[in-house]
């Protein structure tokens, strides 16, 4: 049909027929849509309180930046290294992993563009390759690999920086330069130099990426001297360690034992198969992303079982969605849009992510949850990277209803899971196209 005069009209007393759209009206013009919709019972039923609540340090803050993933990952770790140490507080460097993975993101997207030389600059592929060689976001697997390769300081080993704080600038210049990297690596192929004089080429342009990392976020320390006070007024110290020596002496895992359990409930990917993404990654010889993809339940009653044991869980969700950034409440009941619009918003999970309506965007730490008396979640307790203004003193709280509908991962240590879900976690995996909703990032 066309839009006609007719049509508007008829749309106009349509509209005007009903009260209801002129509060509406006035109330969204002057509010905006949210604070519009926002249901006041649900803001009263939404509590902190949980029956399940681990102790964590100080709220951190990645401000201006997209290191969520990071910032979680090293939630998780810190809360064993104060408990451990028996400390106040503490908190890991987030700049030096992000010096890292700037790094390896730029080898990788290099690499990759010349194991793609023959493919169309305007084919999905290449265009998927240049449209965000070295973003923000990450995986748990990312995380991983870093610390494998490079090991973790505290945060006075490496503090933070303007360009740590707020990416946009660093990660600007560095894309546009991999991209002309990559225009001045195909052309030279399409004019016929060799694969080893491209690789030449490549490393010269690895050097460039190192030092504007250097100049931008600081040199990372090849060693540095750990000093920390306990509770009870202990005086720790490690002389002149390496990151991989802080990692090994003050963390000690194993980071083989984190499993990454998602839930992606769409035809295309059956439960209880081993999924990983093409090209997807950071360091080029790292081990690559992997899921098992497991009903919802399967993800909470594993997440329950590592807290019951006095640890954090780290998740992935899609934290935009009915969820308030200054109240810090992840509740299906939050925005009564249906009632506010008088639509219908009908999709469920599996549709959203076939229809783009959602996948994981951030990622965060559940520090407890509430549980029944015949011990089903109520609602879950979530440390969150923003800052002690959102929320309670930087926490969330989610409700289970939201857990099932937006939480699309958590990593836990394998002990948790049954051995025919390891079997299967470690089976041969499906691999995905690179712009699978599961390949997104947090």
């Amino acid at each position: 049909m066309d839009i006609t005069k007719d049509f508007l009209t008829e749309c106009e007393k349509n509209f005007d027929a009903d009260r209801a759209n002129a509060v509406a009206m006035n109330a969204v013009t002057s509010a905006g849509v949210l604070k519009a919709a926002e249901n006041y019972q649900a803001r009263r039923q939404t509590r902190h309180a949980f029956s399940i609540q681990l102790e964590q340090g100080s709220i951190t803050n990645q401000k201006s930046s997209g290191r969520c993933w990071m910032f979680a990952a090293l939630n998780v770790m810190r809360f064993d290294i104060i408990h451990k140490l028996n400390l106040k507080d503490f908190e890991l460097s987030q700049s030096y992993p992000l010096f890292y993975d700037k790094l390896e993101k730029s080898n990788y997207f290099l690499e990759n563009i010349l194991k793609t030389l023959d493919e169309p600059t305007d084919g999905r592929l290449i265009s998927f390759l240049l449209q965000s060689p070295v973003g923000d976001g990450g995986q748990w697997d990312m995380f991983a690999n870093l610390v494998r390769k490079y090991g973790v300081v505290p945060k006075d080993a490496m503090p933070e920086s303007v360009s740590s704080s707020a990416t946009r600038e660093m990660a600007s210049i560095l894309t546009e330069k991999l991209r002309e990297d990559a225009c001045i690596l195909r052309s030279a192929h399409d004019k016929g130099v060799s694969l080893e004089e491209l690789k030449a080429k490549k490393t010269a342009m690895m050097e460039e990426v190192y030092r504007l990392l250097c100049i931008c976020l600081g040199k990372p320390p090849k060693t540095f001297d750990f000093e920390v006070t306990d509770k009870d007024g202990h005086f720790i110290r490690g002389w002149n360690l390496t990151p991989l020596q802080f990692f090994e002496q003050y963390v000690g895992w194993n980071l083989d034992d984190y499993v990454s359990l998602i839930n992606a409930p769409t035809k295309d990917k059956p439960y209880h198969r081993s999924y990983s993404v093409r090209f997807l990654g950071n360091v080029t010889e790292g081990r690559p992303v992997r899921y098992l993809n497991l009903p919802i339940e399967e993800l909470k009653k594993a997440a329950i079982a590592q807290m019951k044991d006095g640890s954090p869980v780290w998740f992935g969700c899609d934290v935009g969605k009915s969820s308030g950034r200054e109240t810090g409440i992840m509740d299906l009941d939050l925005y009564d849009r249906e009632e506010l619009f008088n639509l219908s918003f009908t999709m469920d999970k599996a549709e959203r992510l076939d229809y783009g309506q959602s996948l994981m965007t951030h990622a965060m730490v559940f520090m407890g949850v509430d549980l029944d008396d015949e011990g089903k979640p109520l609602r879950w307790r979530v440390e969150n990277s923003w800052g002690k203004e959102p929320g309670k003193d930087g926490y969330y709280v989610m409700t289970d209803r939201w857990f099932d509908e937006y939480t699309y991962q958590v990593v836990v240590n394998k002990k948790y899971l049954p051995a025919d879900f390891l079997a299967e976690y470690e089976s041969e995996p499906v691999l995905l196209q690179p712009w699978d909703p599961m390949g997104s990032l947090a």
